[in-house]
């Protein structure tokens, strides 16, 4: 599914702007996202410091169940940082409020080992189901390796995998790793912004030798499995980007259109350029000429720009539109027109707002 970061709407006083987060929801229910990631580095980590957190996820709670239709049901991703006693306090707010799993960042754990980071994401997903998170480190994350992956892959309260170190050769990585865990029950979501269609048409094949003293889920702790494993292709699952907090509705069209390529065992030549044509776009977005950090001013200045925000303010007054972002956003969107939702927006934005 199509999972959105959720962006935190503030007014020029830097005070959340209720009617215009609650139009956000409604705007992505709407798209047709079939899950929102709140409290996220795209919401603002600092909500936290400004005792936001809460609010805001009620907000989208609320929002969500209010606006959706009958018999659907949005996804509700927490973002939980921190260390353990954060982490855990955060992930039982978000349980107690009823999300659906808590999106787990390791970035503040800078000086833990594996084993240790391992043992800090079992004690998570015992309060709520876990969605690992392989943040870039170009905005706070940390390198994790095969072997971090491969253990994660073994807690039983994992159900899925952010994956967005920005890099290829990590991606694969987390994908060799859960292949080789034997674990098909974990799903696989693209947050790479800037490889969205690479990573969503790719067949990954990557047979791996299982370790003998895996667990296989289902046949117990002393199960064991020695053979390498030929499993079929993985696919991402969808994505959970900021890049789909703006234009959602055409993200949601990308990835059914992506859905039907891969049951067609088929690849359009034209997603290949759509893909770069949104890998082009999203260096302007997210900023990429100055090393991301513009990256949340430039998804408010688009959602601005529909209206759907007043302001692209951030609650660090410093965090602001790089120099030359506005007109790298104007030439991008120019450039590539089928990317945009405008329309979609402008039918609906006085109901949002409303």
């Amino acid at each position: 599914m199509v999972i959105p970061a959720h962006p935190l709407a503030l007014t020029a006083e830097r005070a959340l702007d209720e009617r215009r987060q609650v139009a956000l929801t409604r705007y992505y229910v709407d798209a047709g996202a079939g899950g929102i990631a709140v409290g996220v580095h795209t919401t603002q980590f600092a909500i936290r410091q400004h005792g936001l957190l809460r609010p805001v996820l009620e907000l989208a709670r609320d929002a969500a169940r209010a606006w959706q239709g009958s018999g659907s049901s949005t996804a509700l991703i927490a973002g939980v940082v921190g260390g353990q006693r954060q982490a855990l306090e955060e992930a039982a707010l978000a349980h107690t409020l009823g999300y659906d799993a808590a999106l787990l960042s390791l970035a503040s754990l800078t000086d833990a080992d594996d084993a240790a980071l391992v043992r800090h994401c079992r004690r998570v997903a015992e309060v709520l189901p876990v969605f690992g998170f392989y943040l870039q480190p170009a905005v706070g994350g940390r390198a994790l390796g095969y072997r971090f992956w491969r253990e994660f892959a073994e807690i039983p309260g994992v159900v899925a995998i952010k994956i967005a170190p920005f890099n290829r050769y990590r991606t694969i990585d987390v994908v060799r790793a859960v292949v080789a865990s034997g674990r098909d029950n974990i799903a696989l979501y693209t947050g790479n912004d800037d490889a969205i269609v690479q990573d969503l048409i790719t067949p990954c094949r990557v047979p791996e030798i299982r370790s003998p003293r895996s667990v296989v889920p289902g046949k117990g702790s002393a199960s064991t499995v020695d053979t390498e494993a030929p499993a079929g292709p993985r696919f991402m699952s969808g994505g959970l980007l900021g890049q789909w907090a703006v234009w959602t509705r055409r993200a949601v069209e990308l990835l059914d259109e992506v859905k039907r390529a891969r049951d067609d065992a088929t690849i359009p030549t034209h997603l290949l350029a759509q893909g770069a044509a949104l890998t082009d776009a999203n260096g302007a977005i997210f900023d990429a000429a100055h090393d991301f950090a513009g990256c949340i001013p430039g998804i408010h200045e688009v959602l601005r720009r529909q209206g759907l925000l007043a302001g692209t303010w951030c609650l660090d007054p410093d965090e602001r539109l790089s120099e030359g972002q506005a007109r790298e956003l104007d030439r991008v969107t120019r450039a590539y027109p089928f990317l945009n939702d405008d329309a979609f927006v402008a039918e609906n934005l006085a109901r949002w707002l409303g």
